[in-house]
């Protein structure tokens, strides 16, 4: 199933499960895979966010405001919702960067990024030299405080370390993301995450001194 995740700076980018979301991303985000996993995000955000994430796809109009967080989220996810299938013959006239951006098999692993915004910043090429810069600062500065790494790197800093079940609880995962979070975004922010699961009890994770 399509996992798609939004970081703090809206760049919205598809992945071909949450797994792969997971191990991409280093970092913080929220995902979700369907428009009320949407629409449940959305419900903690302000209107003004909303309006960003709409104004920032390519292609579309600007608005100043939605009637409702419900509208708002209905338009989002019909815009970004066709990212990940296969893709459709050209008579169709898909939206082209949709399409370009769905090529086969390749998106789901790399991901497909939505959003617009790089366009004014620059290149994509100019681009990626400055993300390695910032992803290598981010791993010697530590998660940034009240990020979701941040809360996870503080329960697996605990004695016993915490187990996969406090872990969806505290940040309201499923198992199969936990497992990504820690085989991807752990990993590339520079901590060595060791798995147990004690005779009897549950699977543990703890950061390995």
């Amino acid at each position: 199933m399509t996992t798609f995740t939004i970081d703090n700076d809206n760049n919205i980018t598809a992945f071909g499960s949450a797994e792969e979301a997971a191990a991409a991303t280093t970092t913080p985000f929220d995902s979700f895979a369907s428009q009320k996993e949407l629409a449940k995000l959305a419900a903690s955000w302000p209107a003004e966010r909303l309006v960003a994430i709409w104004n920032s796809l390519p292609g579309v109009t600007s608005v100043k405001g939605f009637k409702s967080a419900k509208a708002a989220v209905g338009r989002i996810w019909e815009r970004i919702g066709k990212l990940g299938e296969p893709e459709k013959p050209k008579a169709d006239k898909p939206e082209p960067k949709a399409k370009h951006k769905a090529k086969g098999g390749a998106q789901a692993a790399k991901g497909a990024p939505v959003k617009g915004r790089a366009a004014k910043k620059a290149p994509a090429a100019k681009n990626a030299p400055r993300a390695k810069r910032a992803a290598k600062a981010q791993r010697t500065a530590g998660p940034r405080e009240g990020s979701k790494t941040a809360q996870v790197v503080a329960m697996l800093q605990r004695k016993n370390g915490a187990t996969q079940a406090e872990i969806m609880d505290k940040m309201g995962w499923q198992g199969h993301t936990v497992r990504g979070f820690m085989a991807g975004a752990m990993k590339k922010a520079g901590y060595q995450v060791e798995s147990f699961k004690p005779e009897g009890g549950e699977r543990t994770y703890r950061i390995r001194q």
